[in-house]
């Protein structure tokens, strides 16, 4: 049978940076054919980064996009790479498509192309358009409707779009009638927790519809709230693995593999779904016999817990650098959430350029200061303390407020203070807020809630202890100073804005109060239907009650990295004057 050596790239691309886009297309296309590759692979709108959102209703950037896409194939040919064909996502429009109602203007499309010999070989647009959780590609684009085949050493390579492979029918079905090869289907594929497992059974399921290998390749990197792990797959035509790429990682995957030779006769005609078939041949000689090499293998899985906490790492690591910021400012009171977003702080961007505020006022209790201050000895953190106390006094005084006003007032002195510091200083404030607490509202506007990124707003609390936990005991085994002192892990959370406060004097213990959020935020459940899991009537209705008068506050909650299937913000779209509640 024909061989063939293909380059799958997981690679980082920026929104709206195409120029910086193609050097790394460029770079990683070097790479590989100095490899030896023989197909060259790149992820979806590699060249404009992804997801473009309203960028794709703009005309000057289709066109931006639509002229750097020759450009790139003229530069590659320039460099002596022209005779490897180059598979790359971009931004595209349709032209034939006419305005009417119910379809994007000037009908953009999430498409693709094939480079070769310093020309456009081929160009086909993604044919199943997602419109669930965070994807709005029914608002953004227009679908295409060919089967595109590229004939490569003697080998039809069939080409799908991530979506393809997600739903039934279309493009799949038709790589089975059109007889390829190797089915290639390039993606963004976001990252979700317990998602790589799903992926793979989905690549092994089509591999079996297709009667072909297929090759799932995927990005890496961050995107605002989205963070996406690579973790591309290939498999053979039963389902067996053939390689697996590392999570989290940029870098190129090689994979010798043996394909069925292509029919004499180039498939034609309408398949499946209406698709027609754009077959174009760019290499119909098999090459000569070679001795394949092990070059793909199958990369160790991250367990649970560092799955998650890398997934939170290179979330806030894109978004501080793609961002233009060098440092990162965060209060620092002792606390659970504190200390975890510091010690992610200091893995996503490095210590030096981390800087950590002590804010105690006449509530912090010494053992508070003295965690953070320890932090900060392990971790070498740059560490400070602002008192809020005189800022207290003098609001209290021209004031006068009292209870939760008072309270808040504490929450909102620090908030003040470490916005000061970062317009000051330039540094990215950083939220510490949970999921469990921005659910039940259980935050101060302008107070907790300031920053401009909230590193664990998708980490429900019971997850935050787990992580710090993982966190420590990662960096025993690697003979390191656990960053997070155990104090901070093993007292009872507080806000310590009264005396003796504990956060369950408001909220139920976090690991029950965690499984009903799971239920009502992820799963949309009902208040019947968690009752029926087992849960406290009174409690369920309080919990939701909490949770939908708080959507207030979340809508002015910053951007964070996104873990779960369902966290606030893109996914979890409620209106904020609601007066529906479960079980009124």
């Amino acid at each position: 049978m024909p061989q063939l050596r293909l380059a799958l790239n997981q690679i980082d691309s920026c929104v709206g940076d195409i120029a910086q886009n193609a050097e790394t297309i460029v770079h990683w296309t070097r790479h590989a054919a100095g490899q030896g590759a023989h197909l060259v692979a790149f992820p979806e709108m590699a060249l404009t980064g992804y997801p473009v959102e309203d960028l794709a209703l703009r005309p000057s950037f289709v066109e931006a996009s639509r002229a750097a896409l020759p450009a790139l194939a003229v530069r590659l040919a320039a460099e002596g790479l022209g005779d490897v064909p180059v598979v790359v996502g971009y931004l595209d429009r349709c032209p034939q498509a006419l305005p009417r109602y119910g379809r994007p203007a000037g009908a953009p499309q999430n498409a693709a192309a094939v480079l070769h010999r310093g020309a456009v070989a081929l160009t086909f647009a993604k044919h199943h358009l997602p419109n669930y959780g965070v994807f709005d590609e029914f608002r953004y684009f227009v679908p295409g409707d060919t089967l595109p085949v590229v004939r490569v050493h003697g080998v039809d390579v069939a080409l799908a779009i991530c979506e393809d492979l997600w739903q039934e029918g279309g493009r799949v079905p038709a790589a089975r009638s059109a007889g390829a090869g190797l089915l290639l289907s390039i993606n963004a594929s976001p990252y979700e927790r317990d998602k790589d497992d799903t992926r793979l059974e989905l690549v092994r399921k089509r591999a079996q519809e297709a009667g072909c290998t297929t090759a799932y390749l995927a990005m890496i990197g961050g995107q605002d709230e989205l963070v996406f792990d690579g973790d591309s797959i290939v498999v053979d035509r039963d389902g067996g693995v053939i390689a697996r790429a590392p999570q989290f990682a940029e870098g190129c995957v090689l994979v010798d593999l043996e394909l069925p030779a292509a029919a004499p006769q180039p498939p034609s005609g309408e398949l499946d779904d209406g698709l027609r078939v754009d077959h174009v041949v760019l290499s119909a000689e098999p090459l000569p016999p070679y001795p394949p090499q092990t070059l793909g293998g199958q990369a160790e899985r991250l367990d649970d817990l560092e799955e998650i906490y890398t997934a939170l790492v290179v979330g806030l690591r894109a978004y501080v650098a793609k961002n233009g910021f060098r440092s990162v400012v965060l209060g620092l009171s002792g606390g659970i959430d504190s200390a975890l977003v510091a010690a992610l702080a200091c893995d996503a961007v490095g210590a030096a350029q981390v800087h950590a505020i002590a804010m105690p006022s006449r509530y912090s209790s010494e053992h508070s200061i003295g965690d953070a201050a320890e932090l900060a000895r392990r971790t070498g953190l740059h560490f400070r303390t602002v008192p809020i106390g005189p800022m207290f006094d003098a609001y209290m005084e021209a004031l006068g407020v009292t209870g939760l006003a008072e309270e808040n007032l504490q929450s909102r002195l620090r908030g003040t203070t470490l916005m000061g510091l970062s317009n000051q200083e330039g540094h990215l404030v950083l939220a510490p807020g949970n999921k469990s607490e921005l659910a039940c509202g259980y935050s101060t506007l302008y107070g907790d809630s300031v920053g401009g990124y909230g590193p664990i707003k998708d980490v429900y609390k019971t997850v935050v202890f787990e992580l710090a936990r993982w966190r420590n005991r990662a960096a025993a085994e690697r003979g390191q100073t656990p960053p997070i002192p155990e104090h901070s892990i093993s007292k009872p959370p507080s806000a310590e804005l009264r005396p003796g406060q504990v956060d369950t004097d408001s909220l139920p213990d976090y690991a029950v109060l965690d499984r009903i959020l799971e239920l009502y935020v992820d799963r949309d459940r009902g208040r019947e239907e968690i009752v029926a899991q087992g849960f406290e009537e009174a409690m369920v209705t309080r919990v939701l009650r909490m949770v939908d008068h708080a959507e207030y506050k979340r809508r002015q909650y910053p951007p964070g990295t996104k873990i779960s299937a369902k966290g606030f913000g893109k996914d979890r779209r409620l209106p904020i004057t609601n007066h529906w509640r479960e079980g009124a």
